[in-house]
């Protein structure tokens, strides 16, 4: 008689996502093994499209995997990998980081001892973003002897106020060195991109957080103001979404085709469309006025538009809003630039702050964006899951 094997794991909540964390040392290292226990895990494939036989919650933000371990290198606390997985299909994307999740890294890993933490003020635990391969940096409040998980931080997006995190991504596009190292992998802040039988778009290309494709709310005839429903109901408009994101894939140099793009890698690039400010209705019906913002943003994550923003997304805003002339920087309020960016999304608003300078011979560089969010245990202890393998 078969029965299920017990795997240690805490399920967490980071910003505006929520996935089941892992030691790393507590799955399979064999890459196969252990992505075939993971996607048991969240309950994919479902053909039913609910995830309804495992963990995961049937969208983009809940459909998650983070994996923590010491790390061993000097300027590091712990080791972080992201894995995006795909609800209808058997495949978990390792390419691109969840910056809400991220969140929680410290957290758990503080928890679970992986790093030293003060008993009360500020734990500072360094992470090294392994999808990606940039440092990020979070400060996490401790309060007699633990994470302080609760407090009066608000983050729309979230239902319930907690304890703010602050997160500090370093170098998030690169330090300029090299094409593989640069903020603008074209060298252009924009680009021109022709989608075959879709249209031509006005775009910028950023990597930082994860690569990102911005082009004009307009361009795709949406005003910026769009909610879940608006978009995700509407197959033709994903399709065409879909097909932008996949030629700005293969410009970017990330696939060799369009094909590729959409098959081995729908966690990124992301897309997402700008707007200037306008006053509009947020998903939980709260008015968002236009005065409260510097921009308007809607981000597409696992071809659906996000809940809310993703936290990678939210850097990508924040550096291409420090870049004279991209994409994101025509769209932003008069007066904006230079200070933290105040983006309505889906849900609400978020303010990032960029660090930037143009350096002669490397171009834009992006040192640090700034941003806060909150992370909270909702359950630990272990998984169970049906043999697999």
């Amino acid at each position: 008689m078969q029965k299920q094997i017990e795997v240690r794991a805490t399920f967490m909540r980071g910003g505006s996502s929520k996935g089941v964390f892992f030691e790393t040392a507590d799955v399979p290292a064999d890459p196969a093994r252990r992505d075939a226990l993971l996607l048991r895990v969240i309950g994919s494939p479902d053909p039913y499209g609910k995830q309804t036989d495992g963990m995961g919650a049937a969208t983009s933000s809940t459909s998650k995997v983070v994996l923590v371990s010491r790390s061993a290198r000097a300027d590091c606390d712990v080791d972080y990998l992201f894995g995006q997985v795909d609800i209808e299909q058997p495949r978990i994307d390792w390419t691109g980081n969840c910056g809400n999740l991220t969140t929680a890294v410290g957290p758990f890993a503080i928890a679970r001892g992986l790093v030293d933490a003060p008993a009360d003020g500020m734990a500072v635990v360094r992470i090294w973003q392994a999808n990606i391969g940039k440092v990020i940096v979070a400060h996490v409040p401790m309060a007699g002897g633990s994470v302080q998980e609760l407090g009066d931080f608000v983050l729309d997006g979230v239902a319930f106020p907690a304890a703010q995190v602050r997160l500090e991504f370093l170098a998030p596009g690169g330090d300029g060195s090299s094409a593989e190292e640069s903020l603008l992998p074209t060298g252009r802040v924009a680009d021109v991109l022709a989608v075959e039988g879709v249209g031509t778009f006005d775009v910028t290309y950023i990597n930082a957080g994860n690569p990102t494709i911005f082009l004009r709310a307009g361009d795709l005839g949406l005003t910026g103001k769009e909610l879940q429903p608006d978009v995700n109901g509407d197959a033709a408009l994903l399709a065409r979404i879909e097909a932008v994101r996949a030629a700005g894939a293969v410009a970017m140099g990330l696939a060799t085709s369009a094909a590729q793009a959409t098959a081995s890698r729908p966690g990124t690039p992301k897309l997402a469309w700008v707007a200037p400010p306008a006053d509009y209705v947020a998903s939980s019906g709260k008015a968002v006025p236009a005065q409260a913002l510097d921009l308007l943003v809607r981000i597409v994550s696992m071809g659906k538009l996000h809940h809310a923003i993703t936290g990678t997304g939210a850097v990508a805003v924040g550096a291409a809003a420090a870049v004279d002339g991209s994409i994101v920087a025509q769209a932003l309020r008069p007066g904006a630039a230079g200070r933290d960016v105040r983006m309505g999304h889906t849900s609400g608003v978020l303010a990032v702050g960029a660090k930037a300078e143009h350096q002669p011979e490397r171009g834009w560089v992006i040192s640090q964006v700034s941003l806060s969010r909150s992370a909270r245990r909702l359950m630990e202890g272990v998984v169970l899951v049906p043999p697999v393998g």
